[in-house]
């Protein structure tokens, strides 16, 4: 990529980023890699309050992303691996984007503002796990420096690439 990236703010998800996140992630091609569909509200308010627990506690979070007109484009950040299999004990870094945002560089720009941050924070080394077939997650762990690492099995048996970059 040779253009210059977008502005994008990163700020700690309020009550009000959980009703975005809910209706930006009901498009199934956004969720496409991510179950097929949103899931419902509660879960998107219990998912932001976990990340201003994780941000006053580790200095990160997954973050809501604010366009340069104020409108919430979705979230990039960093937090514990969350689940049982994989790169348990790990910080993984993530993003999501609602469609409309696709294509002009926003999560690229969000995810070097993420390693900053986490750096700063003292993590030296972060993870993204993506699935085969998401070309578009794939070429942003290309362009932030992220190495393909390992292969992790899902619960479904399906797998999931590990992605490593160390700060």
């Amino acid at each position: 990529m040779n253009r210059a990236l977008p502005d994008v703010r990163l700020r700690v998800p309020t009550d009000e980023d959980a009703f975005a996140w809910h209706r930006i992630f009901a498009d199934p091609e956004v969720m496409e890699f991510h179950g097929g569909k949103a899931a419902e509200l509660s879960v998107y308010e219990e998912l932001t309050a976990r990340q201003r627990r994780h941000d006053a506690e580790l200095g990160f979070c997954l973050w809501t992303m604010v366009g340069p007109e104020d409108e919430v484009l979705g979230f990039t950040g960093a937090q514990p691996w969350p689940r049982e299999w994989g790169p348990k004990g790990e910080i993984e870094i993530g993003w999501r984007l609602g469609r409309a945002h696709w294509g002009k560089g926003y999560v690229t720009a969000a995810a070097l503002t993420t390693l900053e941050r986490v750096r700063a924070a003292g993590v030296s080394d972060v993870v993204a796990m993506v699935r085969p077939g998401n070309e578009r997650s794939i070429a942003v762990t290309r362009r932030v420096g992220m190495e393909p690492a390992e292969v992790f099995t899902r619960p479904t048996g399906e797998p999931a690439h590990c992605y490593r970059l160390a700060l």
